[in-house]
């Protein structure tokens, strides 16, 4: 088993870095103030390749391994966890549907303008009463001759008030449970009747819009079907289980900025005539918060490994995700102990790491829900 880079992925990881040092973290502030969406950051990482990086350069795409795309968005994260979650549902969940279940035509058309970050893409599974419980969801897709009408609404939409294509999912059979989900691409700028009832005021996880949509007999033609009929909820679970991968590399990002920032402090903050790294409580917290970092990097790469070997991955990305995202919010939270009073004003970035990293263990996939998966695949 080799644990070491390629040059290419150390190459990604370095551009990336100086591009997240330059550019994203003196914004990433401002971002969590304003919680404006960073469309001229996103227009640079697309120019630098960023918004496609898992994906076939045919359809635009970077042509990078998951393990180089994990490494990317683990960077992006460190300098905003928004920005992170912005790259991941447009890539891992909207970008990736479109991969795995578009045909050719579909592919040419919606997945190459996100590639190459023309178009910013959403996922809009998640209703008001249907979150982890998928078939629940009450959204409708009726045929009419050669169309289809939607009618419902969907809930925590990442991107979704500013996303020119958004992948939907409705109830083609709503007598046939999740046999009965299909998904669909929609256009909201061509589309009458999409429309985007407000978005949330959130703990973190600023910048990127998480917004409720509504669709009023809104047409779309029959082209527009991803797949067949009654796949659905196939194509949800099995996107969500690549994008808990993404979601593992968001949440050692967030972790990496608060251990790097508590490690600094430590060795600049004097109490007692000595730096309090000097100090063997302060050393533990550190060793412990590097050692699970490390662990779930590990984690992450071990599944990211699996889905490029083109194995089953699903318990090891629910892994992934549940230690990192679990972790993230432990080491923001030890980061702030470091810092002590001052950890607790926003004077420093260690509070919104904490605050965008509790945000890992909620969506695509509660810890508790993960940790449902994670048994019944030892129990299978």
């Amino acid at each position: 088993m080799d644990f070491s880079l390629s040059a290419e992925q150390k190459q990604i990881r370095d551009m990336v870095a100086e591009f997240v040092d330059e550019e994203i973290k003196p914004r990433a502030a401002e971002i969590d103030e304003t919680d404006e969406f960073p469309r001229d950051l996103i227009d640079q990482m697309a120019d630098l390749g960023l918004m496609g990086m898992p994906f076939p350069e045919e359809y635009g795409g970077a042509g990078l391994d998951y393990h180089s795309y994990a490494i990317g968005l683990e960077e992006i994260s460190r300098g905003s966890g928004g920005v992170g979650t912005i790259v991941a549902a447009h890539t891992s969940l909207a970008g990736n549907m479109l991969y795995e279940f578009g045909n050719e035509e579909q592919k040419q058309e919606y997945l190459t303008p996100l590639n190459e970050g023309r178009d910013i893409g959403a996922f809009a599974l998640s209703e008001p009463g249907a979150g982890s419980d998928v078939p629940a969801m009450d959204t409708t897709a009726e045929r009419e001759g050669d169309e289809y009408v939607l009618n419902g609404g969907k809930l925590w939409i990442s991107n979704g008030s500013v996303a020119e294509t958004v992948t939907v999912f409705a109830k083609t059979d709503p007598d046939a449970g999740n046999k009965g989900i299909s998904s669909f691409v929609v256009r909201p700028e061509e589309d009458d009747g999409f429309h985007v009832e407000g978005t949330e005021h959130k703990l973190g996880d600023k910048g990127c819009p998480t917004a409720e949509l509504r669709f009023d007999d809104m047409r779309i033609p029959e082209d527009r079907l991803l797949g067949e009929e009654g796949r659905g909820f196939v194509h949800a679970l099995k996107t969500l289980n690549g994008g808990r991968i993404t979601i593992a590399a968001r949440s050692i990002g967030l972790a990496r900025a608060a251990l790097d920032d508590a490690l600094e402090y430590a060795q600049q903050r004097e109490q007692f005539d000595r730096p309090i790294s000097d100090f063997q409580t302060i050393q533990h917290k550190l060793a412990d918060m590097d050692t699970k970092v490390s662990a779930a990097k590990m984690l992450m790469h071990r599944a990211a490994d699996r889905k490029i070997r083109g194995e089953d991955y699903i318990k090891q990305a629910a892994q992934a995700k549940l230690f990192a995202s679990e972790i993230s919010r432990e080491v923001a939270n030890e980061g702030i102990q470091i810092h002590g009073g001052y950890g607790y004003t926003t004077d420093f970035d260690v509070e919104r790491y904490y605050r965008d990293a509790k945000l890992n263990e909620i969506y695509e996939g509660t810890s508790e829900v993960l940790r449902n998966t994670i048994a019944a695949q030892m129990l299978d």
